[in-house]
Order: C-alpha cells, then sequence, then structure tokens
C-alpha cells in the first residue's frame, strides 16, 4: 500500500518525509526540488510487539509497514501541465491514499510559493487542481456511457452516477465527500479519480507553537476545512520531528518528555495513514517470531492466513485465536487456555484488531 505525500513547494513537505523514513530526501528552498518521486518503506509503530517480545523472548520481531511516496511540490495549473503538474497527477494516481502538508508556520527565511501564508488557499490551490483532473476523467466516461445506452439501456445508471459526481466537481467538492451504493462503488472503482483517495491533513507549524497548537488560528482553519471532508488533521512540527527520527529511542523519549508529548507526531501520521487504508493488523507470536501481518478491515480468516503463506489458506481447517488484551491481562498463554478464552474460529470468522492467531491447516 501506498502514501503519497503532497503539498505546495516549502511547505516541509520532504523534510516530513526524511523524518519518516530516515531516507535523506534532497531537501532545499526552492520550488521542484522533488522532481522524481523518492519512495520509503516505514515501519508501522506497534507498542503490542514489544510486549509479545518480552513475553516469547522470539529471534526476531517483524513490525507492519507501509509505503510513503514524496510526491513533487505542485503549483496552480497543475491539470493543465503547469510546472510539473503531469508528472504530479500521474504519481497521484498510483497511490491509495494522500497526506497533504499544509504549512502554518510564518517564517521569513522559507519562501512561500503564493507569496504569503494561508493554509486554505494552499489546500484549494492542491485541492482543485485534483478536481480539474477529474472533471476530465468524469465528463470522458459520461460521453463514453451515453453512447453505450443506445446499444443497452443499463448503461444509464453509469451515466447518471457520473453525472452526481460532475455535479459535485463542479461545485469545487471532492468526491469523497459523496454517499455511494455498492452498486455504484462498484461502477467508479475503475475511474481512478484523485479525488476519490482518502486523505489526511498535516498541519505544519513553528517549533514555538509546538506546545500550544490549540492557539494556532491556521491550525483551526484546516481543521474546520477538513471536518466537511470527514478528514483528520495532525498539527506536528516537521523540523522539530526531523531532529527527533535521527535520536536514540531514550534520547527521543526525553525530548518528547520535555516537549510535554506523549508520542511523536509522526508516529501520529503513521498510525493514522495505515487507518487511513482501511488497513490493520493480526499478529502471530512464537520463540522464532513475532509479528504484526497487514491485511484489510473485514477480511476473513482463511485469505488472512494467506498472507502468510498461500498453502495455510488452502488448507486451512480453524483459527485458534486469543485477544491480546486477554493475553496481556493473564499473564501467559497457558492462563488464557485456563480462563476458556482461546477460542477456536472457523472460515466464516472475520478477523480484528488484535488477534494473536495459530492457524491449523492440511495440506
Amino acid at each position: 500500500m501506498k502514501i503519497g505525500i503532497v503539498g505546495l513547494p516549502n511547505v516541509g513537505k520532504s523534510t516530513m518525509f526524511n523524518a519518516i523514513t530516515n531516507a535523506g530526501a534532497e531537501c532545499a528552498n526552492y520550488p521542484f526540488c522533488t522532481i522524481e518521486p523518492n519512495v520509503g518503506v516505514v515501519p508501522v509503530p506497534d507498542e503490542r510487539l514489544d510486549k509479545l517480545a518480552e513475553m516469547y523472548h522470539p529471534e526476531k520481531v517483524t513490525h507492519a509497514v507501509i509505503e510513503f511516496v514524496d510526491i513533487a511540490g505542485l503549483v496552480k495549473g497543475a491539470s493543465k501541465g503547469e510546472g510539473l503538474g503531469n508528472k504530479f497527477l500521474s504519481h497521484i494516481r498510483e497511490v491509495d491514499s494522500i497526506v497533504e502538508v499544509v504549512r502554518c508556520f510564518e517564517d521569513p527565511n522559507i519562501v512561500h510559493v503564493d507569496g504569503s501564508i494561508d493554509p486554505i488557499r494552499d489546500i484549494e490551490t492542491i485541492n482543485l487542481e485534483l478536481i480539474f483532473a477529474d472533471l476530465e476523467t468524469v465528463e470522458k466516461r459520461i460521453d463514453r456511457a451515453k453512447k453505450m445506452v443506445k446499444a443497452d439501456k443499463k448503461y444509464q445508471a453509469e451515466v447518471d452516477v457520473f453525472e452526481k459526481i460532475k455535479e459535485t466537481l463542479e461545485s469545487g467538492t471532492s468526491a469523497r465527500t459523496i454517499s455511494f451504493t455498492d452498486e455504484e462503488k462498484e461502477m467508479v472503482k475503475d475511474a481512478f479519480l484523485l479525488t476519490m483517495k482518502p486523505i489526511l491533513y498535516i498541519a505544519n507549524v513553528s517549533e514555538q507553537d509546538i506546545s500550544n497548537i490549540a492557539q494556532n488560528e491556521n491550525v483551526k482553519k484546516v481543521e474546520e476545512y477538513a471536518k466537511k471532508e470527514g478528514a483528520t488533521v495532525i498539527p506536528l512540527c516537521v523540523k522539530i520531528e526531523e531532529e527527533l527520527s535521527s535520536l536514540e529511542p531514550e534520547e527521543k523519549k526525553e525530548m518528547l518528555e520535555m516537549l510535554g508529548l506523549e508520542e511523536s507526531g509522526l508516529d501520529k501520521v503513521i498510525k493514522a495513514s495505515y487507518d487511513l487504508l482501511g488497513l490493520m493488523s493480526f499478529l502471530t507470536a512464537g520463540e522464532p517470531e513475532v509479528r504484526a501481518w497487514t491485511i484489510k478491515k473485514g477480511t476473513k480468516a482463511p485469505q488472512a492466513a494467506g498472507k502468510i503463506h498461500s498453502d495455510i489458506e488452502r488448507g486451512f481447517i480453524r483459527a485458534e485465536i486469543m485477544s491480546y488484551d486477554d493475553l496481556i491481562r493473564e499473564g501467559s498463554p497457558n492462563a488464557v487456555k485456563e480462563k476458556g478464552l482461546l477460542r477456536s474460529e472457523g472460515k466464516d470468522y472475520v478477523m480484528q484488531e488484535g488477534d494473536i492467531v495459530l492457524f491449523r491447516f492440511n495440506v
């Protein structure tokens, strides 16, 4: 699963990517520093794995991962090919969801591409370019479906749903705000609309603002805007996050305590991004390995088993499951069994967040 980090030039996008991945992407105070997207694979923070490692003493611990893509900064006119518009839009098409970095701080030493700080203008600059690109796609689909209606009336439903999308886009609103039926979702799935992708906003504040984010008027504006889309906003100081990412765990803990923070902003971003993609983890635990496995929410037990190996899915018999919370409360796997909390689940069982699983199978 890929998450695209987007934003106008000089909003802290590549600095955030560096902090997330420690990948050392080039970062400079001029537009289009990022031309080809930088890619980084990042472990999803999961405190449960540390607890399980203390209990099982495994040879290795493996976190779930997601992929972040640092995409070139965008300017007005991107949908018409301005700046690196065509590349920007093609790179967004390739990701599963979007993290949009919005500048909410003043700094005379860092130029803003539009000359002043206005987070809503910046968000709308990007969102409108994505809307314009989607309008082009939608109009083509409507024209095609109208031609098909002449031969087969069933295509009228496709005309109707894309007309509904067009009306929403023309009002300046993203397609992700529309409520679709399951049938309509199937119709629009292969259109790969940019404004259908789930989005998370990062409000980048100054070092001085980090301890008093609630008073930042720019952050408030971003939160109000995001609420209309049902989107999440995570305020953080990208500069501080970059510094935190270079520290050893103990030093990082000390700095977070000094700043009055429970966890880094980037840990929040990574966890929220995982959730944004509709993903969850089930866990396996033993002496060889403690591991988090990534699946889509709603996945059934045999398909989850297939994430480990296709033979396990093919020969699936049952899943023996204990809840992580039960294990921590009772203190050991044996205690969980003695209390009758170890469950045996069949093929129709829908996996839950934090299930610790042993799959029984026969090949």
